[in-house]
């Protein structure tokens, strides 16, 4: 038996999340939001270089492709190799066969210098014809003067901005700093506890089993006007997994909840990316609607065409060998765990 579908979105990945497993422990145990950032996160991305953003993302792009994702929405942040990042990750992306559309964080955590560094990778990679969007890491860690910046760049250059938005208590003051700004074609990520009143327009990018992950809380999308997508938040980019989770999520909160709501959320997530709704995913299962898919494990792609080309075949790519991929990540992963 087999189904075709479009192919699936990720509305919120951090490719370069792709080389931590495995990494060794922090410095200390994190038991905190915050402390996770400041020992995990906050620490990897400042040991990153560009030949580890290249096999991450070359990796992370191939994970992609063998779970029917077609189209990768990243964000993405390497404070010790700014210049040049959002190039080196579309090029690695563009060579398995999926699309992505890339940000660059901006945050002032780095000063004023490295805040002005990620707006001009922004405007860079956009004003060079590559896919994607002004990124902010956070509204609580850039001043008001970077948020307007990093807006106006988007307005500029007729594009939205890509933002983590309330998904931890740090950030509970981002709602009335973001709200003068925000515009229907921005993307916020996470709005664990972004009030249902904030006034912010754009898509939100809902992350469930980060959210449960971190400790964040459950962001409760139903209770929403703004369109909601389903993202990863780096924990690869299996999309009928994250609606799984999305669903039991759902259900978990309101008994009487059904699969249809999270469904919506992951195939909303094709209009941030049109064109992967002519892609052709074909799976291993038919029917493919959410009632089977919420029940049913190991429900896998068989084959992929994109663009008129056959980009997985008999569940292996066609542009890449799976296992260099996999090899070359993992040298880059243990470069990266060294300096960790």
């Amino acid at each position: 038996m087999s189904a075709t579908t479009p192919g699936m979105v990720c509305a919120h990945h951090h490719l370069y999340s792709a080389l931590v497993r495995g990494m060794p422990p922090p410095p200390a145990t994190p038991t905190s939001f915050s402390e996770i950032l400041e020992l995990i996160w906050w620490r990897v991305d400042r040991s990153l270089d560009l030949e580890m953003l290249r096999w991450s993302a070359m990796l992370g792009a191939l994970e992609a492709l063998e779970q029917g994702t077609t189209a990768i929405v990243d964000h993405h942040e390497s404070p010790e190799a700014i210049e040049g990042s959002l190039s080196v990750i579309a090029e690695a992306c563009a060579e398995v066969g999926v699309r992505v559309v890339c940000a660059y964080g901006v945050t002032d955590r780095h000063g004023a210098d490295g805040a002005q560094r990620g707006l001009e990778e922004n405007r860079r990679f956009l004003s060079e014809g590559g896919r994607g969007l002004v990124g902010v890491h956070a509204a609580f860690t850039c001043s008001d003067d970077t948020l307007e910046a990093a807006a106006g760049l988007a307005t500029d250059l007729g594009v939205g901005v890509h933002v983590h938005v309330c998904e931890g208590a740090p950030d509970a003051a981002a709602p009335q700093r973001l709200a003068p700004l925000t515009r229907d074609d921005w993307l916020l990520a996470h709005g664990v506890h972004l009030p249902e009143d904030a006034g912010l327009a754009g898509t939100i990018a809902h992350n469930p089993r980060s959210n449960m992950n971190n400790g964040v809380g459950y962001a409760r999308p139903v209770r929403f006007d703004n369109p909601v997508a389903l993202g990863s938040d780096g924990i690869g980019a299996a999309m009928l997994d994250e609606f799984r989770i999305a669903y039991l999520c759902h259900r978990h909160d309101d008994v009487t909840a059904t699969p249809e709501p999270a469904w919506s959320w992951l195939e909303a997530g094709r209009a941030l990316v049109p064109e992967t709704a002519d892609d052709e995913v074909t799976w291993s299962y038919d029917p493919m609607d959410p009632w089977h898919i919420a029940f049913t494990p190991g429900i896998r792609p068989v084959r992929v065409v994109r663009d008129g080309e056959v980009v997985l075949a008999d569940g292996r790519p066609t542009r890449v060998d799976p296992d260099e991929v996999r090899a070359k990540a993992a040298e880059q992963a243990r470069r990266l765990h060294a300096r960790l």
